[in-house]
């Protein structure tokens, strides 16, 4: 059983992912919370696999708390006009994040996925978080990608651009299992977390150049 901790500052939200959440054999939702500070303290007692994290809320915020959690894996939900939020998210320590329209089939599988310990990454999201925020990333220096082979580079590439392992093996013609490999390496040298982290790190270091935005 996979126990969900809800923490958003709208309780109609709230309602909604536990009735969602509460329909699945596999998923409980166990506590949940208003705001970030109100999280930290219910989960000194509570026993939570998953966070599901609001980004903006009242007293703390989403980014902070995560930043403060150890343990349960933080699920971030944010909407376009928030994803700077959501993206200093991720680098705090979150596994990933979703829009809060998400299909509740995605949400589900999402919590599923990170979990299970693998990071989740909407890559339509990722593009224009990255497009419209590019001067607000950080410019300092990132730890060098010297030490990749050529393949483990090519694997950070295309999982920067949100292609997961399956399309990965099918692109190399390797197995997947091979690129689990690779990926592993890739995180091991570059001391990253996860996937959500390779991208990340792959924008922060010029690796990939988010596009002009066009003139409006």
């Amino acid at each position: 059983m996979i126990r969900v901790m809800l923490v958003d500052d709208q309780e109609l939200l709230r309602a909604g992912f536990r009735m969602v959440l509460g329909a699945q054999p596999d998923i409980e939702v166990v506590a949940e919370a208003g705001d970030g500070a109100a999280a930290l303290e219910v989960l000194k007692t509570a026993e939570v696999d998953v966070v599901l994290m609001d980004v903006r809320m009242p007293v703390m915020d989403g980014v902070e708390a995560t930043r403060r959690i150890e343990g349960p894996k933080v699920l971030i939900l944010t909407t376009f006009d928030l994803d700077e939020y959501a993206f200093a998210a991720v680098k705090a320590g979150a596994a990933g994040f979703l829009l809060k329209d998400v299909p509740p089939g995605d949400l589900i599988e999402a919590i599923r996925v990170v979990h299970a310990g693998d990071a989740v990454v909407a890559p339509t999201t990722l593009r224009r978080m990255l497009d419209r925020f590019a001067a607000q990333l950080p410019s300092g220096e990132p730890v060098a990608a010297g030490e990749l082979t050529p393949r483990e580079r090519e694997v950070l590439l295309m999982v920067a651009r949100g292609l997961s392992n399956m399309e990965i093996a099918a692109r190399l013609e390797v197995a997947e299992a091979t690129v689990k490999t690779h990926l592993g390496r890739v995180l091991a040298k570059l001391g990253l977390r996860d996937r959500a982290q390779v991208v990340v790190y792959a924008y922060e270091s010029g690796l990939i150049v988010p596009s002009p935005r066009p003139e409006v």
